[in-house]
């Protein structure tokens, strides 16, 4: 959802800087661009092992949140290039979808209903319902069995390394398209599709 459908970790990327320099902490961005794709609880973990014991992470985060929620609410989010156009597109084919994300679901809803995107995914599966999240193969997986497909009849479209690995430890065909991060020379090597946009997805189709 993040950084696919939605170009929304900009914003959340601005808004965790924000919060990081009320607090009087410069964010080591390097680190923080590692946790793209993976769960709060994740996200937490790397943030403080990488900033230190004395690291305010609760406060930064809730200040964070604050932030985040206070744009969207305000301003929205916006979409991807070829969102709606490839969604529209799966649904003209009756190919069903369903939501892998690795944000909470009452963020995820809240996001998905600002965008219009909510009545095309038959299921979702949104971060901490499975016993592991992204780089894991878990949320993937039970995406696949909510679909009642088999992980390798199924398409996963991915901007986040963590994601790909995910995708790909679940057996997916993976396509990825990337946002914030270009893959790095070991995320090529595991031996997926890249693509700039949704449109390249969709010329697949």
């Amino acid at each position: 959802m993040d950084g696919l459908l939605l170009d929304s970790e900009r914003l959340a990327r601005d808004t965790f800087l924000c919060a990081c320099r009320a607090a009087g902490w410069q964010l080591d961005m390097a680190a923080y661009l590692t946790c793209i794709g993976s769960t709060a609880a994740t996200t937490e973990r790397i943030l403080r092992e990488a900033h230190g014991p004395d690291f305010p992470y609760t406060q930064i985060a809730e200040d964070w949140s604050a932030r985040y929620h206070a744009r969207i609410h305000a301003d929205g989010v916006p979409l991807k290039p070829g969102a709606v156009t490839l969604l529209d597109h799966l649904r003209d084919l009756s190919i069903p979808a369903a939501l892998a994300t690795s944000t909470r679901r009452p963020t995820a809803e809240l996001k998905l209903a600002g965008a219009g995107l909510e009545s095309y995914f038959c299921h979702m599966v949104c971060g901490e319902e499975t016993p592991r999240g992204k780089p894991h193969p878990d949320p993937y997986l039970a995406a696949a069995a909510a679909l009642q497909l088999a992980p390798a009849e199924c398409w996963a479209l991915e901007d986040s390394t963590n994601g790909v690995r995910a995708a790909l430890a679940a057996g997916c065909v993976v396509f990825q398209i990337p946002d914030l991060v270009q893959p790095n020379a070991e995320t090529r090597a595991l031996g997926h599709v890249i693509k700039t946009s949704l449109l390249d997805v969709l010329a697949l189709l």
